[in-house]
């Protein structure tokens, strides 16, 4: 198989928009401008929050406008980014970015109503996707009520998809969920990810939903999120290929990289620039035996503790998004290795993902040498299709 033929898409969940009109402004003022500096049509892979969603479901108007803006911009949208519900560019985000988890109702009804604003958006014979939260956060749900927990967010999937496929039915559109594994979230690993679709899969069929649900739900497959957890990329995708879990969609992202941590005490100080308060930046450390040790944030008292991973580890990778076209970052390294291996299993399937480049944490990035931000992801637009062969 080869890769989609889709416009490459990034992800605008870098640009701040709680309203319609802010979303509008983002596309005009950046987007529309990466592409004009790539020289072709690329896809707006738009992250619409909670109240841009309500302002489109509710005003038939605003969502002419954003349709048209796509149209005079010359994009292509057939992703949204869901998991960030609400306030992604607030002062402080966190753990809170996977609140409403996929136990409450409020998540469910978010989703619904961006697959339904999708649907309009969606050029005719043009599949949708959805990237949503890993169930929730581990830290939020005790350890004794996690399997509940899944219960109650399998049971709201199931939901979506009889709402996913009544929207089949009506129009012929195919919207898919792409659920994120994320280190420190209920689905984290390829093997909990797994197991959590087997038991999904398994409900479903009781319920004589397996066909629709296997249509409509898989995972997005964020290649920084499963390097940070120091997994093989290339096995973790055969391996969910193998247990028939669907990659509906792959982030194309690299994570930070510090090698010979123990001994690579310049590169320590260099990672002290990455502490900020904003994002969650889980951080993991290998030994030279192979053991991995995990700190939940890049925190001051890491430097201080020589108990922790950054002193003890052989190879420290932190969750922070970098631009996918550098392999380092002034003393660091990062993840680019993982994801070439990832593009090309991702290549061997026998389906397309839809690709999409997130890298959201231009706004955060330290360094005085990083360029403008309509620069930077032309930068990564270029390297991605040199990457993919295009």
């Amino acid at each position: 198989m080869s890769f989609s033929t889709l416009p490459l898409s990034y992800c605008t969940n870098v640009h701040p928009g709680l309203t319609v009109f802010e979303v509008i402004d983002g596309l005009k003022t950046y987007t529309g401008r990466v592409r004009r500096e790539c020289g072709q049509v690329i896809a707006a892979g738009l992250w619409l929050a909670a109240p841009v969603i309500a302002e489109l479901r509710s005003n038939d108007y605003q969502l002419a406008l954003l349709q048209e803006t796509l149209e005079q911009e010359n994009l292509l949208t057939y992703t949204l980014n869901t998991f960030p519900y609400g306030n992604f560019h607030q002062a402080v985000v966190k753990d809170q970015v996977y609140l409403p988890n996929w136990s409450q109702p409020e998540r469910l009804q978010y989703t619904i109503d961006c697959g339904l604003v999708l649907a309009d958006l969606l050029p005719s014979g043009i599949e949708g996707s959805l990237s949503t939260v890993p169930l929730g956060f581990k830290g939020h749900v005790p350890i004794e009520d996690r399997e509940v927990f899944q219960q109650r967010c399998i049971e709201n999937l199931l939901k979506l998809v009889k709402e996913f496929d009544h929207v089949h039915d009506e129009t012929g559109q195919v919207i898919r969920l792409a659920i994120e594994p994320e280190p420190f979230c209920i689905l984290e690993t390829t093997i909990e990810t797994i197991r959590f679709f087997q038991k999904l899969f398994d409900y479903a069929e009781k319920k004589g939903m397996l066909i629709e649900a296997k249509r409509h739900l898989g995972v997005c497959y964020d290649v920084c999120h499963q390097s940070v957890e120091f997994e093989d990329v290339a096995q973790s995708i055969k391996d969910l290929q193998t247990a028939g879990i669907r990659i509906n969609k792959v982030h194309i992202t690299c994570a930070v990289e510090l090698s010979d941590a123990k001994n690579n005490h310049a590169g320590l100080q260099g990672l002290k620039h990455f502490q900020e308060p904003r994002y969650l930046h889980q951080t993991f450390g290998k030994t030279s035996q192979g053991e991995i040790n995990q700190h939940v944030d890049l925190l001051p008292e890491l430097w201080d503790d020589a108990g922790s991973v950054l002193h003890q580890a052989e190879t420290v990778r932190v969750h922070y998004h970098v631009p996918v076209n550098e392999e380092s970052i002034g003393l660091l390294g990062t993840t680019r290795h993982d994801l070439i291996k990832a593009l090309k299993e991702i290549r061997n399937l026998d389906y397309a993902p839809h690709l999409e480049i997130e890298t959201y944490t231009w706004g955060v990035l330290p360094g005085s040498e990083m360029p403008g931000l309509v620069e930077g992801i032309t930068k990564e637009f270029k390297a991605t299709w040199k990457l993919l062969g295009m």
